[in-house]
């Protein structure tokens, strides 16, 4: 490890695409429940009774189910079984806007004094708010996104190198976004083109990476009746920001789920890092179920994940993390009211 990394250990991880250091210690009872109500709290408003007085959207089958090519008065899951939105949910294009909270827990080791006694938790924050696009030339259904991802992170472990240990850092990360244009052929060839980024935004100096950092991003899948599968590659360079140390990290998530009914989804989507200025692997194996059911009239994916990673930092790094993530598809009220 260089001097640099001695005196900020960092690990990166896609929220997109963010760079988030890692902090020790258990966290206390109190953070969960703290975290628990912020959930709730941005859950409450969505529990509210669907709209009524439009047509319900008639479910469609494979990958033509994922988008819609008109902006109803009700939401796009009215009147769908928690099977199809299950469905829709597994196309990374997917037109439908939702909620996710990732929350993930980590177990770090390495050789650094007390590297394998650090764990963390963190909070992703992931809205998503697609603009439906008219159809292409082939008929294929399209749309624009805009994903940002907010961590929230506890009691993170920092490295100091001058006293040997690691320091509690708690706040909010740097903002990860991209965004992209993505089409679904009538096939079930799915595609997408965009911008990946990470803003400066982190409440503690510790936690920042203070650098604007861009990149291009790309999706390659196909939609079939067992599942999908594909390969979502990005890169991040730093562009500028107070911090002058280069940047370049490539990102390259393949994804193959299985949809074996009654809105399961099992599969994989490890997302694996290759940091070019040090020349370091992140490799993890990951296995997520998800099940998607509906809570009165609002359909919520609810999804376990394990990962374990097989090449990390020799110095500091994540072993496991293991991730329960909550996303309630919501109508969309940012779209209805930008086309007004």
């Amino acid at each position: 490890m260089n001097k640099q990394h001695l005196e900020k250990v960092r690990a990166f991880d896609r929220v997109p695409f963010s760079n988030v250091p890692f902090r020790d210690s258990r966290m206390p009872l109190r953070r969960v429940a703290s975290v628990s109500l912020l959930t709730g709290l941005f859950l409450a408003p969505c529990s509210l009774p669907a709209e009524t007085g439009a047509a319900d959207v008639p479910a469609a089958a494979g990958a033509d189910a994922a988008l819609l090519s008109v902006v109803a008065d009700a939401p796009a899951h009215a009147g769908k079984s928690a099977e199809e939105i299950a469905r829709e949910l597994a196309n990374p294009n997917n037109s439908l806007a939702s909620l996710t909270f990732k929350n993930q827990f980590r177990f770090y080791d390495g050789d650094l004094l007390g590297a394998d006694d650090q764990s963390n938790y963190t909070m992703l924050f992931q809205p998503v708010f697609p603009f439906t696009m008219p159809e292409t030339a082939s008929g294929a259904k399209a749309n624009l996104f805009v994903r940002p991802a907010i961590p929230f992170l506890f009691d993170q472990p920092v490295f100091s190198s001058g006293d040997g240990t690691f320091d509690d850092v708690s706040g909010i990360g740097d903002i990860g976004f991209d965004v992209g244009y993505g089409v679904t052929e009538k096939s079930g060839l799915l595609w997408a083109l965009g911008t990946v980024g990470s803003l400066p935004t982190a409440s503690d100096a510790s936690l920042a990476s203070g650098q604007l950092r861009l990149g291009p991003e790309l999706l390659l899948a196909k939609f079939n009746d067992w599942g999908v599968i594909g390969i979502f590659p990005s890169h991040l360079w730093d562009v500028t920001g107070w911090e002058d140390t280069p940047y370049s990290n490539t990102q390259i998530q393949p994804i193959f789920k299985l949809l074996p009914g009654g809105g399961w989804n099992v599969g994989t989507a490890p997302l694996i890092n290759y940091d070019w200025k040090d020349e370091q692997w992140t490799i993890p194996l990951n296995l997520a179920v998800s099940k998607t059911l509906k809570v009165g009239n609002m359909p919520v994916k609810v999804e376990l994940e394990a990962n374990y990673y097989v090449e990390r930092n020799d110095a500091f790094g994540p072993e496991w993390m293991f991730g329960l993530n909550i996303t309630p598809v919501v109508p969309n009220f940012v779209e209805k009211w930008f086309r007004k």
